[in-house]
């Protein structure tokens, strides 16, 4: 397979990687059990970045959801994935994303979106820190926009209307532990 082919890690139902597949073929209306990751990006302030997923994206078109999400490669640690994903996809300078904290290291769910294509994925949930100073230049077909808010707004605005955002951030946010972390507590 060449280079340019991002690959994701199958995996079987105990969480074992079972083998790998190209990334623009998995989503489909039959998904397949594989890895991913959630990630939770606070500034200095403890505000948290929002972003709204690109109107051309295969799942969830321009819904608004978490900092940012992705898939570990074959080989690739999740912590690797975040800091690759936070540039591939925000597109900040590498090392602007640190201090990474496992949050839900069990996380897991499935989602069908409106046109019947499943999300199936292992995603442990991570929150992390964006150096001072640093700003996105998202690209443009992982995110058509981004917001910083006040992680209790966001929090409250999930609780009164969760069909506005993700599935997975709705899930990932009903759970107290995620809660804490991005309220600093």
């Amino acid at each position: 397979m060449n280079d340019d082919v991002e690959l994701v890690v199958l995996a079987d139902e105990r969480g074992q990687a079972i083998g790998t597949a190209p990334k623009a073929t998995v989503h489909t209306r039959d998904t397949p059990l594989h890895f991913a990751f959630s990630c939770y990006l606070l500034d200095d302030d403890g505000r948290l970045l929002l972003t709204r997923r690109a109107l051309s994206k295969k799942t969830w078109p321009g819904v608004w959801t978490n900092s940012f999400c992705g898939h570990p490669g074959p080989g690739e640690s999740r912590e690797e994935a975040i800091v690759r994903r936070s540039v591939e996809e925000l597109g900040f300078a590498e090392g602007a994303v640190g201090d990474i904290v496992t949050v839900l290291p069990e996380f897991r769910y499935r989602a069908v979106d409106s046109s019947g294509i499943v999300e199936n994925e292992f995603c442990p949930v991570f929150v992390a820190r964006l150096k001072s100073g640093e700003q996105a230049d998202p690209v443009v077909e992982e995110i058509d926009s981004l917001a910083w808010a006040d992680p209790a707004s966001v929090i409250a605005a999930v609780d009164a209307a969760p069909f506005a955002f993700s599935p997975w951030l709705v899930e990932e946010l009903a759970d107290q532990r995620l809660r804490d972390a991005i309220l600093g507590r």
